[in-house]
């Protein structure tokens, strides 16, 4: 996939088809004003968000083939509770540039510093060149920083990419509309852990979108994982690589869309976590 392509779908939510979302009652357009034109334009929007959330994994990642995901190998291999459960340690000391760092030397810390980092990676954030250039910098190994920021910077000033997901040439929302990028990690699990390394996956789900009467990319969500690779680089756990997959992706229920007031409110006024087992 490249900027500036023309989005195809990619079989729904997640390849299931299944996810539902009933409309305001007594309307046929999403937030007020933006009118769903059918399942093509929901997958499209679906593909976009791929595209943002996470971009550099689009870039780095398009032309690679296979499926990298571990086969079953058999129950003996599942995580137990234990593992999953939430542990109450305070993984993670202090924030730079607004994002947690200092992290524990341990898979805990590993865990907690994916989870956060996938946050500030799929924020609104990265369409603002100064805090883009911020984020990248705490987020990423040093020696793997520049090439990334330069990567980013080349997809999100893209004037067509911009246009495509409604935001001006300078990555803002029209008047009367708020954009939305959000991550909210479900979950987490390492997959390897050294001393010096680990790779860490983070289950989350997606906002992204516009909200506003006018909107015609209302939020929507969509499910991915990210695999990531961690160093621990002058006491504190950086990435250096990852990549990006689809779902897992529940079935949807069969609610109703909130308005695009309703939206908008709950956007400015409910907050992020720091994430940590």
């Amino acid at each position: 996939m490249s900027l500036g392509d023309d989005h195809e779908p990619s079989g729904g939510y997640g390849g299931t088809g299944q996810t539902r979302t009933r409309l305001p009652e007594g309307t046929s357009d999403v937030y007020g004003g933006a009118r769903r034109t059918g399942r093509s334009s929901s997958r499209s929007l679906v593909t976009v968000v791929g595209v943002v959330v996470l971009l550099i994994a689009a870039i780095a990642f398009a032309n690679r083939g296979g499926d990298d995901s571990p086969a079953d190998t058999g129950a003996a291999d599942k995580p137990k509770t234990s593992t999953t459960a939430a542990s109450g340690e305070k993984a993670v000391q202090s924030k730079a540039a607004g994002i947690p760092t200092g992290y524990t030397h341990d898979g805990t810390g590993a865990q907690s510093a994916a989870a956060n980092y996938s946050v500030a990676l799929g924020s609104a954030d990265m369409f603002n060149t100064n805090r883009r250039h911020q984020i990248v910098s705490t987020v990423y190994a040093p020696d793997v920083a520049t090439a990334r920021q330069t990567d980013l910077d080349s997809a999100y000033s893209s004037e067509k990419f911009l246009t495509n997901i409604g935001l001006s040439k300078d990555g803002t929302a029209p008047s009367g509309q708020t954009f939305v990028s959000r991550v909210i990690p479900v979950g987490t699990k390492a997959t390897s852990s050294s001393a010096s390394a680990a790779s860490v996956e983070v289950w989350y789900t997606s906002l992204f979108g516009l909200s506003g009467e006018s909107s015609t990319n209302p939020v929507s969500e969509s499910w991915y994982t990210t695999t990531y690779q961690l160093k621990w680089i002058d006491n504190d756990w950086k990435v250096t690589d990852f990549q990006q997959k689809d779902g897992p992706v529940p079935v949807g229920r069969d609610q109703q869309a909130s308005t695009a007031d309703d939206m908008t409110k709950a956007v400015e006024e409910y907050g992020g976590f720091t994430y940590a087992r």
